[in-house]
């Protein structure tokens, strides 16, 4: 593909882009009178082109009128070589951060908001991955009392993710207990795999559990269990019901094969695993889908890094003729701001300005009898 790219003039290029522009606009075949109105060129010029990037196998016509639409092949180089920066509104931006500056502590939590914002913002079907663990590793365990016999388990896991389960035992337990289990959890499991945890750590918990020794068998049931859902990974799927308004899912068996392929999750799952290798942002365009049913559709997504390590993605699903450039724009603002909470870091509404600066500018303009919109 590479020579083949090289071999396209600055017209040609022109004109791919502008097909491509008008057939995600519209959804119907471009032809030469359309192109007339963005390209100095005359109609007899432009069809020859037209002809010349059909041969090359950038475009196609579907029937015998003189309109084409861009091939797979137009829409991989379109992505790579000819989408323009999307610049989002400050509505689109205020609606992102509005979403995320909320106080969110969990990951799932993170994610599923994304998903629907992503949904919302670029009316297409959204998807948020929390990938498959390798390892879970805890960074801290609490145990909270609630009542005698019970108290809740949480579990920080070095990723991020928290964990929590309701606890209920035929056992004498009480705060001096689940005091103790606190800190002979933090103490024995902390930097440990499930795999790591042997007999005599157990042991060494049970002795320092005392009189409260019959607590460590049921917990570290808990515990292997959180750990094993947490490994396991998920995917959450947002306006699914968005893929109606695109006539390119007119056929029920080829959209019933699409949703099925949403609900079993774990075909996508791969498919988002095996493109982010990289680690950058993703686009697999049709027949590029190890997914048959998918080879109608495009796949984009943003890796989300904590410290350096993918924790999750987010991205989009829709048809071939997808508005690239918003959802990349979309996709990048939702990640950079995840990304930021996950850090810590302040989170950005635009122009250089913090959510907290943002709300004091606001409540000045209030007071001043509101600002000018430009």
């Amino acid at each position: 593909m590479g020579s083949a790219q090289q071999g396209l003039s600055e017209r040609k290029k022109q004109i791919l882009k502008a097909i491509v522009d008008a057939h995600i606009a519209g959804g119907e075949p471009v032809g030469s009178k359309v192109l007339m109105q963005q390209i100095a060129c005359s109609s007899a010029t432009i069809r020859n082109e037209m002809a010349e990037l059909e041969d090359m196998g950038y475009l196609e016509q579907p029937h015998t009128s003189a309109g084409r639409v861009p091939s797979e092949l137009g829409y991989r180089f379109y992505v790579d070589s000819l989408v323009e920066h999307y610049v989002m509104t400050a509505r689109e931006i205020a609606q992102i951060n509005q979403a995320l500056k909320a106080k969110m502590s969990e990951l799932d939590q993170i994610l599923a908001t994304a998903s629907s914002l992503a949904s919302n913002l670029t009316n297409y079907t959204a998807f948020a991955l929390k990938p498959r663990a390798n390892e879970v590793v805890a960074a801290r365990y609490e145990a909270i009392y609630i009542a005698p016999g019970q108290f809740v388990l949480v579990m920080v896991a070095k990723s991020g993710e928290v964990k929590t389960k309701n606890i209920k035992l035929e056992l004498p337990v009480d705060t001096a207990s689940v005091a103790r289990l606190t800190t002979a959890l933090n103490a024995h499991l902390i930097e440990r795999r499930a795999a790591d945890i042997t007999l005599p750590i157990l042991m060494a918990m049970e002795a320092d559990m005392a009189e409260d020794a019959a607590l460590v068998n049921p917990v570290m049931k808990v515990i292997y269990e959180m750990m094993s859902e947490s490994d396991s990974g998920d995917l959450k799927v947002s306006g699914v019901d968005r893929l109606l308004q695109y006539p390119e899912y007119s056929d029920k068996e080829q959209l019933q094969g699409l949703l099925g392929a949403l609900e079993r999750k774990d075909d996508l799952m791969e498919l988002i695993a095996d493109a982010a290798e990289s680690g950058s942002r993703g686009v697999v365009i049709g027949s590029e889908s190890s997914v048959k049913v998918m080879n109608n559709s495009t796949v984009v997504f943003k890796t989300i890094q904590k410290d350096g390590k993918p924790v999750g993605a987010i991205g989009v699903i829709g048809p071939l003729r997808m508005d690239y450039a918003k959802v990349f724009a979309t996709l990048e603002g939702l990640s950079g701001n995840i990304a930021d909470i996950l850090s810590g870091t302040p989170v950005m509404i635009g122009e250089g300005e913090t959510a907290e600066q943002q709300e004091k500018h606001d409540k000045e303009a209030d007071a001043n009898g509101g600002g000018s919109e430009e």
